[in-house]
């Protein structure tokens, strides 16, 4: 590590002052200078200048990670788990009201939507990369076990909704004209891919934050 480094990272560990992460946060920024250092070939002499150009000034970061500490794994977890459930929820009370109710604009907005079916999935699929994402960008490293359980617990209304398609407790005509085998194969293969979106979009997110 050069002098320039180092005098970043002690102003940096003065502006923390006490974050519960102070620890963690100067050893992913060591990390992240190192590189930085190395892959771009930076002078000895302007390695602090150019860390300020490219990372922000100490007292900038520490205000930043101040900020997120206020965003807890928890608060995070219920909001992305809310999310999905509130997707899956306004489905559901479309179809009944389609398959119930003889109103007009419901059947337009259910055909409008059924039309748009693909447009819809690659919508949802990046929902579940900006749950990756936004862990990773706001905990870092330290977002890789609150991704994986967000994700399994968030995925519950996914996994309930096929059992219930699959054994026919929810009668297959209330979603014609989607429900068909092609239809129910990409919605399988959509499912197993949710986890990988997420995964690459925590990476994403977890670079992002340095």
């Amino acid at each position: 590590m050069t002098d320039g480094g180092q005098q970043f990272l002690q102003e940096l560990a003065k502006e923390i002052g006490n974050h519960p992460e102070k620890l963690s946060i100067l050893e992913e920024y060591e990390v992240h200078i190192s590189d930085l250092i190395q892959e771009e070939s930076i002078p000895t002499d302007q390695v602090y200048e150019q860390l300020l150009i490219r990372l922000g000034t100490p007292k900038e970061i520490a205000s930043m990670w101040k900020q997120e500490s206020r965003i807890t794994p928890r608060k995070t977890q219920w909001l992305f788990v809310i999310l999905n459930s509130l997707l899956f929820i306004g489905g559901g009370i479309l179809t009944l009201s389609y398959n119930v109710l003889d109103w007009n604009w419901i059947e337009w907005l259910w055909a409008s939507l059924t039309d748009i079916s693909i447009i819809i999935m690659l919508i949802y699929i990046l929902f579940w990369g900006l749950l990756g994402y936004e862990i990773g960008r706001e905990f870092g490293h330290r977002g890789r076990e609150l991704l994986r359980k967000t994700f399994f617990i968030s995925v519950i209304p996914n996994f309930v909704f096929m059992y219930l398609i699959i054994f026919k407790l929810i009668p297959h005509e209330w979603f014609q004209p989607l429900l068909n085998v092609p239809f129910m194969v990409a919605c399988i293969v959509l499912t197993a891919f949710l986890y990988p979106v997420s995964w690459i979009g925590y990476r994403w997110g977890r670079k992002a934050s340095v």
